[in-house]
């Protein structure tokens, strides 16, 4: 190394740094907010991610599976069909009620099992225990601010194959094609590179690839259509809202689709954007501590 140089890429206490991100960010995800909003969540197993996810997953017939994070089981559902047994464990008690309404819908009560869990809880007092399932999941559900933990809890607790999905750019909430247009600055978070950085320095052998996830967000008026995007506008943007506006008007038009159920099983509104929505993931999969080969 020449003189004078210094490796600040290794010496970078990178869990430290995704603390103080998630210390500076707007507000962190909480039980309450996820039970609002539960209602709208019905597992659709034809949705493009979910499919690729279990894609990426690999699974091994009969493999017990933990679902962290598990919303309304948009995995669980899937996997227990497929003949797995899943854990399901999520911090929101109105998510879990919706699971399990699916549950009794396709007669899965003997193979899933629901869990009140959060990230920050003592996960063995909960009952889940270390090497206890085949595989560990957190699909799109890494809430907490010790990213560094929850890898160590999905490590402990999976026997040969641990499996994450994080955004690659900033909140999968924001349209970046609408705030680049209508001049509006979006914080690029990157949560991925963290989670990478942290494995290796666990001494894991992360493998990387992508999800693109197409969304479509609909609206029945103009209004409701800037109301709704306005909430993608970071603070300081606020002055964007009449370019948001123009925005909305220019390029709103009719859905074919109108009235059928969305993503999220809430019924789809009259007026679409002219182009779809991308949301890029990063699914990283590795093997836990006591299966040292890397991932299958």
């Amino acid at each position: 190394m020449a003189s004078g140089t210094h490796a600040t890429l290794i010496e970078t206490d990178w869990n430290e740094e995704w603390k103080a991100l998630q210390a500076a960010r707007r507000s962190p995800d909480d039980p309450a907010w996820w039970d609002s909003r539960a209602k709208h969540f019905r597992p659709r197993e034809t949705h493009p991610y979910t499919q690729a996810f279990l894609d990426h997953a690999a699974l091994k017939v009969g493999e017990r599976v933990l679902d962290m994070g598990c919303g309304a089981g948009a995995l669980a559902i899937p996997l227990a069909r497929a003949g797995h047994p899943v854990l399901a464990c999520d911090f929101s008690p109105r998510m879990l009620e919706v699971l399990g309404e699916g549950v009794a819908h396709y007669g899965l009560e003997d193979r899933i099992e629901r869990r009140l869990l959060a990230w920050d809880d003592t996960w063995e007092a909960a009952g889940v225990m270390p090497k206890s399932v085949d595989v560990a999941f957190a699909s799109r559900s890494i809430a907490t601010s010790d990213l560094g933990a929850a890898l160590v809890k999905l490590d402990r607790v999976a026997r040969r194959r641990c499996c994450i999905t994080l955004v690659t750019g900033s909140s999968p909430r924001i349209d970046h094609h609408i705030m680049h247009a209508i001049g509006a600055s979006v914080t690029e978070s990157r949560d991925y590179v963290y989670a990478l950085n942290i494995l290796i320095g666990q001494g894991r052998f992360p493998e990387l690839s992508y999800i693109a996830s197409p969304r479509r967000d609909t609206f029945d008026s103009l209004e409701d259509g800037v109301a709704d995007f306005a909430r993608m506008l970071e603070h300081g943007n606020e002055d964007r809202l009449p370019e948001l506006e123009r925005y909305i008007a220019q390029h709103m038009v009719p859905n074919p689709h109108a009235g059928e159920p969305g993503e999220k099983g809430k019924p789809q509104g009259a007026y679409m954007l002219d182009h779809e929505r991308i949301v890029r993931w990063a699914f990283i999969a590795w093997s836990p501590c006591g299966d040292e080969r890397h991932a299958d």
